[in-house]
C-alpha cells in the first residue's frame, strides 16, 4: 500500500521484504567526489530550488540543508552551502567546456575564402 504525506506530497513506498536497505550517506563539499557531482548535475541540470532542499538537525543540533540524490544502492544527502554551490558550478562549467571540445568542429570552421569577402 502506498501512503502519501500530505504536508509535502511525498509518496512513501513499501520496501520489498527481501530487499537490502540502501546505504545513507551525507556528503559535504569537502569530501564530494566527481561521481557525486556528476549525479548532482544529472539530477539538477538547471540547479536546485528551495523545494528540492530538505532540512534536518545534525548530532550537534545544528540545522543542515541538503539536496537528496539516489542511486540503486545509496541515498545521498548532499549538504548545500556557498562552497558546495561553487563546486557544483565549476563542475558544470567544466562539463560544458568538455561538451564544446567534443562538438562538431566542422560547424564552427569558416572556409578561408569566405574571410576575404
Amino acid at each position: 500500500m502506498v501512503q502519501t504525506n500530505h504536508q509535502k506530497d511525498i509518496l512513501i513506498m513499501p520496501t520489498p521484504k527481501n530487499s537490502t536497505p540502501k546505504r545513507r550517506v551525507i556528503v559535504d563539499y569537502k569530501n564530494v567526489t566527481q561521481d557525486i557531482l556528476g549525479l548532482f548535475a544529472d539530477r539538477y541540470p538547471y540547479g536546485y530550488d528551495d523545494m528540492d532542499i530538505v532540512k534536518f538537525q545534525n548530532a550537534q543540533g545544528a540545522t543542515v540543508r541538503a539536496v537528496p540524490i539516489e542511486t540503486m544502492d545509496t541515498k545521498y544527502l548532499v549538504k548545500v552551502s556557498v562552497e558546495m554551490d561553487r563546486k557544483i558550478e565549476a563542475f558544470m562549467d567544466d562539463e560544458d567546456d568538455a561538451d564544446l571540445d567534443l562538438g562538431d568542429d566542422a560547424a564552427l570552421d569558416t572556409p578561408e575564402d569566405d574571410l576575404d569577402d
